[in-house]
């Protein structure tokens, strides 16, 4: 197997119809995964931040203007860095095209380590955290969400009852880590599937101690907006987690 990731948002068709969906009011993100993400978010006032799989510079942009001192995006995708770069220029932003993966080759530490929706996509996850441990200060923290097991476990997705109300989700090979394709804007999407113990526990051997882990729900304001995101509390979609760096 290649270790080299699959860059799906550099696909024309992926990233355009994938610019729209968050373009649009109401998408997933905006709903339930920032809202939460955020509440975990430490003071970052003349700290630096490494944002990893860092899209479009959205939260790099949050970043300094909360006060971050330098913050640094890193992304796999040609097409989201240039939608970031043609933001309007901030000099405490620098952003580089790399694999997070290869995390280990940035100068200098951190004192935030931040990762919206990218590590599903990473195959070597325990490898990962050990190189994030190391790129972090003392007492410096790791602030990640991604697709939840039971998410990424999906086979056929949820049933639904005669009125369309999803009543029940179903998992398919829950405890086998790996490489899971699924279909989303296009076909073959690759992500990668690991069980809540294998997440936790690779934190728990890189030396990271665990302060939190959310696994958000939709709010009732978020479900006035989209009333079928009531099926998430049958089965959670993401996973957040903050960690902290003690020697």
């Amino acid at each position: 197997m290649s270790n080299k990731p699959q860059n799906v948002y550099d696909n024309p068709e992926f990233f355009t119809e994938y610019i729209a969906a968050r373009d649009r009011k109401g998408s997933l993100n905006d709903l339930i995964e920032q809202p939460e993400i955020k509440k975990l978010l430490p003071d970052i006032s003349g700290k630096r931040v490494l944002d990893l799989g860092c899209g479009y510079g959205t939260n790099c942009a949050e970043f300094a203007d909360a006060g971050a001192a330098r913050v640094v995006g890193i992304d796999l995708s040609d097409k989201m860095l240039g939608v970031a770069k043609s933001e309007p220029a901030d000099d405490r932003i620098t952003f580089m095209h790399m694999d997070m993966s290869d995390v280990d080759c940035l100068d200098g530490k951190f004192d935030l380590i931040f990762s919206s929706l990218a590590f599903h996509y990473v195959r070597d996850f325990e490898n990962l955290t050990k190189k994030l441990y190391d790129k972090l200060n003392d007492d410096g923290e790791l602030l990640f969400s991604q697709f939840h097991p039971l998410h990424t476990a999906g086979g056929d997705g949820f049933d639904f009852d005669e009125e369309g109300n999803a009543v029940s989700y179903k998992l398919r090979d829950y405890v086998r880590p790996g490489i899971r394709r699924i279909d989303w804007i296009v076909d073959g999407v690759e992500i990668y599937h690991r069980t809540f113990g294998d997440i936790t526990n690779s934190l728990s051997d890189a030396g990271f101690v665990i302060r939190r882990i959310v696994e958000p729900m939709p709010s009732e304001e978020a479900i006035a907006v989209r009333p079928k995101l009531t099926k998430h509390f049958i089965r959670p979609c993401y996973l957040i987690v903050s960690a902290i760096k003690k020697l």
